[in-house]
């Protein structure tokens, strides 16, 4: 397993992260606490140092998996979590004022909850799970945060970028108050390349790459016969014609990649490695099958510029999370 560096932190993490949403047992479909650790188990035995969580995965179910699992398996694995927001709405709507989705009280309370639910008294990384470019001039912004740094706390902080649109961050991310970013990044949304990237990579902050398979769309699993669980978070993503688009849009990457001596998905964590300003990619996973087949990904030659260029046409405009 290959590491890199989370930007300015000094923080050296396995290029494939594990991502925990699935381990909150809800809006994926139940798994228990022994699935979760056996899951976690094989992630950090293949070398996965770096896992990212969130306060609101299961209402702190994920992080209490994932605070077990880092305790027994007793080696040193980076986990990063979230604050919720206060008002419960993803993403943030712009011009909603800071004090309604993240005051301090609330952040304070969710850091402690946290810390909690981990099991541990400083955090790596927190992140807040949504972002307003407008909270940038409020004086009271990150300043919570900024205390419970300077108090042992956390160790460093950044925000998860709404979906989709990742130049709502340039500005933050150019004023070196945060360490990371998190963000949507695969075959079919590009965007970060344009801006986001070559900023992150002047002023040394972190990548953290989340959906690098599209919720599944990029897994070669699916379908136009597949269907979800109407408490399955997929239901409503691949609703009415968006399943059947998103499988022909595949199966031509999916051509693609064979003619290149790889399977979709391997081409598609191969590509989220590709840029030099990415830190981790953090594929969702829930199986000891996935997991060793994403942690299989790492280490292997970065896909050729000719190979780029041919995906950079494979773009797709659009937002399934609406």
């Amino acid at each position: 397993m290959n590491s890199r560096m989370l930007g300015k932190t000094g923080l050296s993490v396995s290029e494939i992260g594990f991502g925990a949403w699935g381990l909150g047992g809800s809006l994926w479909g139940p798994i228990s606490d022994g699935e979760s650790r056996a899951v976690l188990r094989n992630a950090f035995e293949h070398g996965i140092t770096f896992v990212d969580t969130a306060l609101a995965y299961g209402d702190g179910t994920s992080e209490k998996r994932v605070g077990d699992a880092v305790r027994e398996f007793g080696g040193r694995i980076t986990v990063a979590t979230k604050i919720p927001p206060m008002n419960w709405e993803w993403p943030a709507s712009p011009g909603i004022p800071l004090d309604r989705v993240f005051p301090g009280y609330w952040i304070e309370k969710c850091v402690r909850e946290s810390l909690k639910n981990l099991g541990v008294g400083t955090l790596d990384l927190i992140q807040l799970h949504v972002y307003d470019p407008g909270w940038l001039a409020d004086p009271e912004f990150l300043a919570p945060l900024e205390r419970l740094k300077a108090s042992g706390e956390i160790r460093f902080m950044g925000i998860s970028i709404n979906d989709h649109e990742p130049d709502t961050a340039l500005d933050l991310v150019r004023s070196d108050r945060i360490d990371s970013v998190q963000v949507i990044f695969n075959l079919f949304d590009q965007s970060p390349l344009e801006n986001l990237f070559g900023a992150c990579r002047e002023h040394d902050v972190g990548v953290i790459v989340r959906v690098p398979l599209d919720e599944g769309g990029l897994s070669g699993a699916l379908n136009e016969k597949t269907r979800f669980d109407k408490g399955d978070f997929r239901h409503a993503y691949f609703r009415g014609n968006r399943l059947g688009d998103t499988v022909k849009r595949a199966g031509v990457l999916e051509t693609v990649s064979r003619s290149e001596g790889m399977s979709l998905p391997e081409m598609a964590v191969r590509f989220c490695l590709s840029p030099e300003a990415v830190s981790t990619v953090i594929p969702g996973m829930r199986k000891s099958a996935h997991v060793s087949l994403n942690a299989g990904y790492s280490g292997k030659p970065k896909l050729s510029p000719g190979l780029l260029e041919k995906l950079s046409k494979h773009a797709w405009e659009r937002n399934f999370y609406q």
